[in-house]
């Protein structure tokens, strides 16, 4: 009996070995493959087993891959690891190809906000499996949400100005934080209306929400969930206060019949998907995007007093055409508008986009391969700062390289906007003119639009009852 029993367990082991020996044989297989399929591709050798790690932490990406694009071509590959490849693309066409083909996110990405957030279809590796509710959540944020971000209402503004004066008065306060401030506030009332406006734990939840977000990657990066540590469980409980704010959130706007955005609003369909993260998820993403365009046009409008008085302007002859609707009505205010996309321009929300294909190897149309698994950046400054896409100028900042019926080189007479017959039309950017702010492609931000009409009606309620200087009372009344 024992000698059966004993060669059971020899059998049991042998197996178990066997299969543990298939499955890293597979692995290094797999490492094998990646390394013979990136042998082709441009980029500087190796220093070290490590790859380039030590460069990119010791420096600035951007910096490193303008170098490296100069150096190699439109396509780069660095390694950042022994398994892992990231390729940068700078070429226009190619660009456009790979955001079409390449439809995934690295898994730690979406591991990294669904231990803070939730479930949430913003962060889903796989494009596959949450294609149905991106389209969805796009289609409502394209209509139930976008009419009541283009009307910034008056008690909007005057909370929005009231915490910024409030936070000034404390001491001296960074653009960085009032426009944060400011595009939590305008992002929060417009989708959870006019409860949010008057919600006193506000500014808990944004510091709340903002410091799970700082902690969410490092947690992520663990392989085995370190229940062990002090600071997890401290983490996890901020999260759980998190979840818990947004949940009353919802009720109280539930009750009030505050938002309809709300009633529809993700995890009744069956997808799984958890209303809160969706919102909260919304609300992170949402708030740091705005918040650095909003930073970047204060800063041009303190330097570039002739535009900030031209869209004063603006605003004041749609204020006299249009009445309370004015904001409403952006082709009355192309020069407005302009300057948000040409701040878009200069400096995106993130200097990459980020992309993987996770299941097959993309193959491009000038017979590049680049493999699966491998991380695909496009370095959007360098692409939107080049002087081959954007001309001579393309460094500097003059919104009306997207105004037609103008002439570029110069800032159009007060007068002709007085007169309520401006000239001047608006031509949207889109990813054929190297402008890649938004992203493009399948992945493309589903808020782009909210956020341009947002960010447009506000400044056009701003600039319309302040003027931006560079006193220490950043507001100051006309």
């Amino acid at each position: 009996m024992a000698t059966c029993l004993e060669r059971e367990i020899n059998a049991f082991l042998w197996l178990a070995l066997i299969g543990v020996t298939v499955f890293l044989l597979g692995k290094l297989a797999k490492v094998f493959q990646l390394w013979i399929k990136a042998r082709p591709l441009p980029g500087p050798p190796c220093p070290s087993f490590y790859g380039h790690a030590h460069l990119i932490s010791a420096s600035n990406l951007t910096d490193t891959l303008y170098k490296i694009h100069k150096e190699y071509g439109g396509v780069v590959k660095l390694w950042v690891g022994p398994t892992q490849l990231l390729v940068s693309i700078k070429d226009i066409e190619l660009i456009r190809e790979v955001l079409l083909k390449a439809e995934d996110k690295l898994p730690l990405t979406g591991r990294a906000f669904r231990l803070a957030f939730g479930r949430s279809s913003l962060f889903v590796s796989s494009f596959d499996k949450v294609e149905h509710q991106r389209k969805s959540l796009e289609l409502k944020l394209g209509s139930k949400l976008l009419e009541r971000a283009s009307l910034i209402p008056d008690q909007m503004l005057d909370c929005i100005i009231e915490k910024a004066q409030s936070a000034m008065a404390k001491g001296a306060v960074d653009c960085e934080t009032i426009s944060l401030r400011l595009a939590f506030t305008i992002l929060g009332s417009t989708i959870f209306g006019d409860v949010f406006l008057a919600w006193p734990n506000a500014i808990v939840y944004e510091e709340l929400l903002m410091k799970i977000a700082k902690d969410a990657c490092f947690w992520a990066s663990y392989g085995v969930t370190p229940f062990w540590k002090q600071g997890f469980w401290r983490y996890q409980d901020s999260c759980t206060k998190l979840k818990s704010l947004t949940h009353d959130l919802i009720k109280e706007c539930r009750q009030n019949c505050n938002s309809g955005f709300l009633w529809d609003f993700g995890g009744h369909d069956g997808t799984g998907y958890e209303p809160c993260g969706e919102i909260i998820s919304l609300m992170f993403h949402g708030s740091l995007t705005m918040a650095a365009l909003i930073a970047n046009i204060l800063a041009r409008l303190v330097v570039h007093l002739d535009i900030q008085e031209k869209i004063h302007s603006e605003v004041v002859m749609a204020q006299k055409v249009r009445g309370r609707a004015y904001q409403e009505n952006f082709g009355l205010m192309p020069n407005l508008v302009a300057t948000v996309y040409e701040s878009v321009r200069l400096l995106p929300a993130g200097p990459l986009l980020q992309r993987c294909s996770l299941r097959r190897d993309l193959n491009l149309k000038n017979g590049t391969v680049i493999p699966a698994g491998a991380m695909i950046v496009v370095p959007i400054q360098l692409v939107q700062m080049d002087i081959s896409n954007w001309g001579n100028d393309a460094l500097k900042f003059n919104p009306q390289r997207f105004l037609s019926g103008t002439d570029n080189r110069c800032i159009p007479d007060q007068k002709e906007s007085l007169t309520g017959l401006t000239s001047s039309v608006v031509t949207e950017p889109s990813p054929f003119e190297a402008f890649f702010s938004f992203g493009s492609g399948a992945r493309v931000c589903v808020g782009q639009k909210l956020a341009i009409c947002a960010i447009s009606s506000m400044f056009a309620a701003l600039v319309g009852h302040y003027e931006v200087c560079t006193y220490i009372s950043l507001f100051s009344p006309c």
